[in-house]
C-alpha cells in the first residue's frame, strides 16, 4: 500500500519547496547544534527534515489536527501495520447506501465533500473512535492522520476550508491509505501556545515560521479541527464553522508585540526566522502584520543578525499579485546562550 509523505498535504505556508535551502542554511550557520525546535511547525515538513540531523527535536503547533498528525508521523510508540492496513481496506469497501447520515454528512455533505463521501468520512471517524479502546495511542493517531491526508485529496476546496467551491460536486471515493509512519524516541511533540512553551524549553536551534497575516489557521482548517475533536459541536454560518478557538495574536495588530515577547524569552543558540514579502499585497488578509524592519530590529537585540533571500512561489487566493516574490530567512547567532 502506498503511503502519504508528510509533505503531500495542501497547507498555506507549506515550506516543502524551500526545505533544501532552509536546511542547507541551518547546516552551514549552526554546524555545532545538537537540538532543534520547530515552534510553529504547521505541516512539520521542516521538522521532518531536521529529525535525522539532531539528537533532540521538539515539534509544536497549537492546532489539534496538527498535533495528531505529528503524533502519527513522529511519536514513539507501538503500532501494528498489518492491523491498520486491514482496517483501512475495510473502510475503503464501505458503501454510502449501506450507512446512515451522520454528523459529518449533515454538516459538510454537498459543501466541502459530496454527500456520499461525507457519509463515509463520518462513518470512518466514528468507527475509529469506537475502536479507541483496542488501539494503541500511536495507532489511533496514525488512523486519524491517514483520514486527514486522504480527505485532503478529495475535498471540494482550493486547499483550505475558509470556503468551498460552489459548483455541482461530482462524487469521489475516499481511497484511504496510511501515512508514512515513523517512531522517534528523540522527538518531543507539543501542543501549546508558542509564547508560553518557549519559556519552558531550550534548543540550540529554533526555527520560527509564525503566521504573519490575518488568516487564522484554526479557521482555515476548522473542518479538521472539528473532525479531531469529534464532540459533535454546533457549527455556524455558510462555511459551517465552530465557535472560534486557538486564535493567534500573530494574525492581529498584536503580532509585533507577540513576536518580540517570543524572541526575548527564547533559550536558543541560533534563531532562524522564515518571512515572505507579502506586506505590499493588494489583499488585506495577505498583508503582513509585522514588517521586515521590525523583525530585524527585534532579532538584532538578541544577537548578530543577517537576512538571506530565496525566490519562492507564493500562495495566491486571487487578490495578491506581484512579481519577484521572495522567501527570506533571518539568521541570528544569539549573544548569550543559557541552556
Amino acid at each position: 500500500m502506498d503511503t502519504f509523505s508528510i509533505e503531500s498535504r495542501r497547507y498555506i505556508g507549506n515550506k516543502a519547496k524551500l526545505i533544501d535551502w532552509i536546511m542547507e542554511v541551518i547546516g552551514e550557520e549552526a554546524s555545532d547544534a545538537q537540538s532543534f525546535c520547530d515552534i510553529f511547525a504547521g505541516t512539520a515538513s521542516v521538522a521532518n527534515r531536521a529529525i535525522p540531523k539532531f539528537k533532540e527535536v521538539i515539534v509544536n503547533d497549537f492546532l489539534y489536527s496538527n498535533h495528531v498528525i505529528y503524533r502519527g508521523f513522529f511519536a514513539d510508540g507501538a503500532w501494528d501495520k498489518g492491523k491498520l492496513e486491514e482496517l483501512i481496506a475495510t473502510y475503503n469497501q464501505v458503501r454510502a447506501e449501506d450507512i446512515d447520515d451522520n454528523y459529518f454528512s449533515d454538516n459538510y455533505g454537498g459543501k466541502y465533500f459530496g454527500m456520499n463521501l461525507a457519509k463515509i468520512i463520518g462513518y470512518v471517524r466514528q468507527d475509529i473512535e469506537n475502536r479507541k479502546g483496542e488501539l494503541t495511542d500511536k495507532e489511533y493517531n496514525v488512523l486519524l492522520s491517514s483520514l486527514i491526508y486522504s480527505m485532503d485529496r478529495v475535498s471540494n476546496t482550493i486547499g483550505h476550508y475558509e470556503a468551498y467551491i460552489k459548483k455541482p460536486i461530482s462524487e469521489r471515493s475516499l481511497n484511504m491509505r496510511l501515512i508514512d509512519v515513523r517512531s522517534y524516541p528523540h522527538v518531543k511533540v507539543c501542543q501549546e501556545d508558542a509564547n508560553r512553551l518557549v519559556r519552558n524549553i531550550s534548543a540550540d536551534v529554533f526555527y520560527v515560521d509564525p503566521p504573519y497575516n490575518s488568516r487564522q489557521y484554526s479557521r482555515f482548517y476548522h473542518v479538521y479541527e472539528t473532525l479531531i475533536h469529534w464532540d459533535k459541536r454546533p457549527l455556524y454560518g455558510v462555511a459551517m464553522k465552530p465557535r472560534a478557538e486557538n486564535m493567534s495574536d500573530y494574525c492581529s495588530c498584536r503580532a509585533r508585540d507577540a513576536f518580540a515577547d517570543l524572541i526575548d524569552n527564547m533559550h536558543a543558540k541560533y534563531i532562524f526566522v522564515s518571512y515572505n514579502n507579502t506586506y505590499h499585497s493588494k489583499s488585506k488578509s495577505s498583508r503582513n502584520k509585522i514588517t521586515l524592519e521590525e523583525i530585524k530590529e527585534i532579532l538584532s537585540q538578541r544577537g548578530e543578525t543577517k537576512i538571506l533571500e530565496h525566490t519562492h512561489q507564493f500562495f495566491n487566493a486571487g487578490k495578491t499579485d506581484f512579481k519577484d516574490h521572495k522567501e527570506m530567512l533571518f539568521v541570528t547567532k544569539v549573544y548569550e546562550y543559557e541552556k
